[in-house]
């Protein structure tokens, strides 16, 4: 598989990590809103919790192997034809906004997680508490967490219709460079 990127096309590395960002990405919202389906104490609810966190946490671990890839990858494809300036710009926003959501809530869930003096399940780890018992803290962390997570939903959405929009009115090739190359 390759990780550097081509001057048309996104690495097959950059392009598996990308989609394979946005499916873990729509399971952690999934699980966390299914768990609503289920009364709180059972252990189904339970289970859509836990994996809530430990989909979240895989978040944060696939964002740094994505941010070494990214570097390693080289200069981004070239959008051709080449957008105005300030769609580039807009882009480059909305793309540091991304990263920042992806590092961010997981780190966010994992502090709600410890200052509540819960456990921080890992695939049948426990990882260490990243700061000490405090109850309102952690109150205060998952209001944000989940305000900022509503955000996300617009964030990801904005990022989806800008691709379609460049692909489909402005007929170019941004959301081409992502999609896996036909042989």
């Amino acid at each position: 598989m390759k990780i550097k990127n081509t001057t048309t096309h996104y690495s097959s590395f950059s392009i598996v990590l990308h989609w394979l960002m946005f499916i873990l990405i729509v399971t952690v919202f999934g699980s966390i809103e299914l768990r609503e389906l289920f009364d709180k104490g059972t252990e189904t609810r339970d289970a859509f919790k836990m994996w809530h966190f430990m989909l979240g946490l895989s978040v944060l671990a696939l964002v740094v192997v994505r941010l070494v890839v990214r570097v390693l990858a080289g200069s981004t494809p070239a959008i051709k034809p080449e957008p105005a300036k300030w769609q580039n710009t807009l882009a480059k926003l909305v793309h540091l906004a991304l990263y920042v959501f992806m590092i961010s809530m997981p780190i966010a869930g994992w502090l709600i997680l410890s200052m509540a003096g819960k456990p921080v399940p890992f695939f049948g780890l426990e990882l260490p508490p990243l700061a000490s018992e405090n109850k309102d803290l952690a109150k205060t962390i998952k209001e944000i967490h989940e305000t900022v997570g509503e955000v996300g939903y617009y964030l990801i959405g904005l990022h989806a219709a800008a691709a379609l929009f460049h692909h489909y009115i402005l007929a170019d090739n941004t959301l081409k460079r992502m999609l896996p190359l036909k042989k």
